[in-house]
């Protein structure tokens, strides 16, 4: 009996050994004059390889911030060791949406995640420093950041993910302070058009990125998201599309994690072997 609880303790202790690294990260903003934080998991033989990683960016959702996900999802700490990348939370605001405001000088996110966070990261951690190197990913406000992000800058990103995203906030003109981001939809319906991810799909340079997107059927996004598949097949733009039994929550997102994150494996582990 002793010599099994022996063995135990020390089997208990090498799996915390060999585990992903979580670090709160401080990361000053120039371009919003302000100083944010950024949560960094690396997988448990970061130190010991010596070769760069791929890095995917977990974007949140409405009112979150940096720590949304490793509180939400502690799974991804499994993730990062299995899957052998690094994963940053990146702080997106209450309510940033993840572009640039037209209206409100002081919420630059998109030049944030894009220049700054990307910028720390590779200066700080030993990344792929290339979009066949970098994922994005996010859930609600997030899905609508990461999809948006990596359209606009495909240079930057190679792949991308959306659960549940808002890809399409036209019809929630008074919600999730829009308003403030964009100014009222009636006198300036062009920041709200122009700003969703429906509406950068005229800009694809190339039909390059890898794009998965997985929303419920109950969920309140459902039909941006449909709109935004059919789109995307009339103008024969590649991306996987997904939809399941489920609503805006939490155990949904649960789920369609692994999913993503085997999809970002798939296209880390493609572009290595090229």
């Amino acid at each position: 009996m002793k010599r099994t609880l022996f063995l135990l303790f020390f089997l208990t202790l090498a799996l915390c050994l060999n585990a992903a690294k979580v670090d709160t990260l401080n990361v000053y903003s120039n371009c919003m004059k302000k100083n944010t934080k950024t949560c960094v998991v690396t997988p448990n033989n970061y130190k010991k390889t010596g070769k760069a990683y791929p890095v995917l960016y977990l974007v949140h959702g409405y009112s979150g911030n940096y720590a949304s996900w490793i509180n939400a999802f502690p799974q991804i700490k499994k993730f990062a060791d299995e899957y052998n990348i690094i994963i940053a939370g990146v702080d997106g605001g209450f309510s940033s949406w993840y572009f640039d405001s037209p209206v409100d000088s002081t919420i630059k996110y998109e030049t944030y995640v894009t220049k700054e966070i990307i910028g720390f990261m590779d200066k700080t951690f030993n990344t792929l420093k290339s979009p066949e190197g970098r994922a994005i990913c996010g859930l609600s406000m997030g899905g609508h950041g990461a999809l948006y992000l990596a359209i606009r800058h495909q240079d930057l990103f190679g792949a991308a993910g959306s659960m549940s995203g808002g890809v399409d906030f036209r019809a929630f003109p008074q919600s999730w302070d829009l308003p403030k981001r964009l100014g009222d939809i009636n006198t300036h319906y062009t920041n709200w058009e122009k700003n969703t991810v429906i509406g950068q799909l005229n800009i694809f340079k190339s039909n390059e990125l890898a794009m998965i997107i997985d929303c419920g059927i109950g969920d309140i996004f459902i039909t941006a998201n449909r709109q935004l598949h059919d789109k995307m097949l009339s103008m024969n733009i590649k991306h996987d599309y997904i939809e399941r039994p489920g609503e805006h929550k939490r155990e949904y997102w649960d789920n369609a994690l692994q999913y993503q994150v085997l999809y970002f494996d798939n296209y880390f582990r493609k572009d290595q072997k090229k």
